[in-house]
Formats: C-alpha cells, structure tokens, sequence
C-alpha cells in the first residue's frame, strides 16, 4: 500500500517536473510576443525616399541627410519605383529631383558593401539593371528637373546628368571622388558627360576626379542655373512649372529627337528621320490649335507687339500674369500717346510763333536812289575838303 502511494507520488513529482520547462517555454514565448508589440512604439524610420505632388508637379527627394544621401540599395529600388510612378502619371508632365538636407546626393552607401560578408554583393549592386543608385540607366520619358545643393558626387553626379535640366546652388560641389577610391563610373556617367560638356572635358573630370564648382560647372555646361544658397529646391521647381505650361506633346518630341540625334545615330539624316518619324498626329492637331490660337490673339497689325512684352511663352496661359502685361501695355501706350500729344502741341507753338512773326510789319527800307544821293554828296564834299 506504502509502495503504490510512493509510486503515486513519485509520478506526480514526475510528471510536476516534466511540465515545469513546458511552462518556462510558455513563458519564454511569451517575452517574444511582447517584442514586437514593444517595437510597434518605437518610432518609424523616416522614407528615404519622399514623393510629394505641388499641383501637377511631381517632387522626388532622397531622405537620408545624416549619411549625406548617400544611396543604398533600398534606396535606389525606392528611387526607381518613384520614377516609374511618375512616367505613368498622366496628370504629372514634369518631375524635380532634390536632396533633403545639406546636400544632393553622395553617390552609392559604401558601408553597405564594406560591412556585407558577402562579397558578391559588390557586384550584384553595381551590375542592377536600373542602375546602383536609382533609374540611372533609364532614358525617363518625361523631363526631370534637378536641384543641386551641398555635395553631388560619385554616383550622385550621375544620378544629376540622368535629369534633362540642373539648377545648381552657388555653393554646390561637383566631382566624380570615387575617382580616390578605385570606383568604376556605372550610372551612365562615361555615356552623358561627353555629349553634355566634349569629349576634352568629360576625360579632365572624370579622369582627375577634381571638384568643381558652380561657376566653372555653368561655364562649361555641366549645370544650366546658378542660384543662392539653400534656393535650389524652389528655383528647380520654379523652372519645372514653366515647362509644364507648354503643351507637352511637341515638347517630348523635340526632347526625344535631341536624345535620339545624341546617343542613338550616327550620321545626320539618320537622325533628321527620326526627328520627323517621332512626330504623330496627335502632334499635329496641338500645332494646329497653337497656330489657331496665335492668329486669333494676334493679328497682322499686333503681331510686333507680342515681342515687346516682358513675360515669357510659358506664362501666356497664365490669367494673372496676362492681365498685368496688359495693363502694362495699356500703360505703356498711354505714355506713347502723351510723348506724342506733347510733341504735338512743341510742333504746334513753334508754327504758331512763326506765323505770328509773319504778321508783323516789316521797316522800310531806304531806297537805291537815296542811298546813291547819299553817297554821292558824301563823294562831293570830300574833294573840297581836300
């Protein structure tokens, strides 16, 4: 009896064991449930890439200041997914490319290759189809404006090039410094700086790895406008909303035909082909209603006068901006119509003084016989004297 209420207890105690780990399992379990609960309150890491819209306008902007935007590959998959965002947007004509923070872009996260264990990885990065730092090996069918501020170098340099038009602040760098550290150029960068600045000047950037600075990068036409510190963003996108004034149909052709004529011919009426097989009906019909409307804004006696205003093509569909060249005009005629009324009455006054001078009575004068008498009894009397 002893002996079965020994082996009674002995298996409770048994089995009180067997379901103590069960319970601090259950209880380790727990703790890893709690983890992610805890990590929910942490707060968010900011996007490194921001998409913002300012009316139709697309704003694109590399988010990662503390490493100097420098791009990494999450990045640069974010990058091409906002781009390709923006080819499809219908209601975007234009894009603008900045760099939140103090600068542009530092080119590719090195760190991201050097800390990997794989080395592999160095490769894989470099040879993306899209291109180690965004869409750079893209030909974007819409034009992208880009606004230059603090470092643009290395691979963000060619991230800059890959944009049809460069706003660049007066204290920006430039400079391909992946030159210092072996490097290769794989963004597009050998590709479009020859056909921007000559073949002479690509090789001196590219091969001495030198900074440049805005004025010499204007100069040689590496950036198309220099503005002040901490104003390229706004300079850019000023830029970008004239563009999109223009009707965009004759414009992406004349800009497909430039790239085509660049990089994808190699003798003249080959690319003076392409030029006119990129035109389409669709185009036609926006030149027939540009012309329409030119010739009922402006007839044959006006035509000069569209030339004399100080206001852009681009601001003509403007209302307020064509109101006030308006009243300017108006202005401006009216001061034209009191030099004119002024010279008038100056024209009028001097005819008047004439005529008045006419009407007055002339002295008389002394006639020929006289005088000869006179000078005859002058003639006379000297002798006696003598």
């Amino acid at each position: 009896m002893f002996r079965k209420f020994g082996i009674q207890v002995g298996q409770h105690i048994g089995q009180q064991l067997r379901s103590a780990p069960r319970r601090m399992f259950s209880a380790t379990k727990a703790l890893y449930k709690e983890t992610p609960t805890n990590a929910e309150q942490e707060p968010e890491q900011p996007p490194s890439i921001i998409i913002e819209k300012d009316k139709n306008i697309t704003l694109i902007g590399i988010n990662r200041p503390q490493q100097r935007n420098a791009i990494d590959s999450t990045t640069a998959s974010k990058l091409c997914e906002a781009f390709s965002a923006f080819e499809a947007d219908d209601t975007s004509p234009v894009a603008v490319l900045y760099g939140v923070g103090g600068s542009f872009c530092s080119g590719f996260d090195i760190l991201e290759i050097s800390t990997d264990e794989k080395e592999e990885i160095s490769v894989d990065i470099l040879m993306r189809p899209e291109g180690s730092v965004g869409p750079t090996r893209r030909h974007i069918k819409k034009p992208v404006v880009c606004g230059i501020n603090g470092y643009c170098i290395a691979n963000g340099l060619e991230l800059a090039l890959m944009c049809d038009l460069r706003v660049m602040e007066e204290s920006a760098v430039l400079g391909f410094f992946n030159r210092r550290f072996g490097v290769p150029m794989l963004d597009g960068g050998t590709v479009r700086l020859p056909a921007m600045i000559g073949l002479s000047r690509a090789l001196d950037l590219i091969l001495t790895g030198r900074p440049v600075g805005s004025q010499e990068a204007h100069d040689i036409g590496l950036v198309n406008r220099i503005v002040p510190t901490g104003t390229a963003l706004g300079h850019a996108l000023e830029l970008a909303a004239c563009l999109s004034k223009f009707p965009q149909r004759a414009l992406n052709h004349d800009r497909n035909s430039v790239y085509s004529a660049s990089f994808e011919t190699s003798t003249f009426h080959q690319a003076v082909q392409n030029e006119v097989m990129y035109t389409s009906r669709e185009i036609i019909e926006d030149m027939q209603n540009g012309i329409k409307w030119f010739n009922n804004t402006f007839k044959a006696d006006t035509t000069h006068s569209w030339l004399k205003r100080d206001r852009s093509m681009a601001d003509w569909d403007d209302e307020d901006v064509a109101m006030a060249a308006a009243q300017k005009e108006v202005k401006k005629q009216e001061e034209e119509a009191a030099i004119l009324e002024a010279e008038k009455q100056k024209q009028a006054e001097k005819a008047k003084s004439k005529s008045k001078k006419a009407a007055e009575p002339k002295p008389v004068e002394k006639s020929k016989k006289d005088s000869s008498d006179e000078s005859g009894s002058d003639s006379t009397e000297k002798p006696k004297d003598k």
